[in-house]
């Protein structure tokens, strides 16, 4: 089991190829995830991206995109170890790693809700979602 195991779910009221492209330019995700360095495993266009991720953690990162409704569900995966000084995966002691897993899960949540404001922003409780 990794050190780092974030599952994260957030409902957009947005089409889904308007938020897939949110995650589509690798100039943004170091805005995202600033120290990862990200790897495309599998492009799956308005389905989302699989990485491998190295950097700070090594492991697999995810964001699948599900068309729910009227909008979008955005799941986030990240699944990882530490990365020692050989550039290696290792471990943390228990209490680091679940701090670690919560500090990734506020982060995934606060790019979710940034994501959320900007692209429904202009839209009304209950109206559709903007195109």
């Amino acid at each position: 089991m990794p050190s780092v195991d974030v599952v994260d779910e957030t409902f957009l009221a947005a089409p889904r190829a308007r938020v897939a492209a949110e995650f589509a330019d690798p100039g943004v995700w170091p805005r995202l995830w600033p120290d990862l360095r990200l790897e495309v495993l599998a492009d799956r266009g308005d389905e989302g991206v699989r990485w491998t991720v190295g950097g700070a953690l090594t492991g697999s990162m995810e964001v699948w995109l599900e068309a729910v409704l009227d909008g979008t569900v955005v799941h986030y995966f990240l699944r990882a170890d530490p990365t020692g000084p050989d550039g290696l995966p290792t471990t943390w002691p228990r209490r680091r790693a679940v701090a670690e897993t919560r500090r990734r899960q506020r982060a995934a949540k606060r790019i979710a809700f940034a994501l959320k404001a900007r692209l429904e922003a202009g839209r009304a409780p209950g109206e559709p979602p903007l195109p």
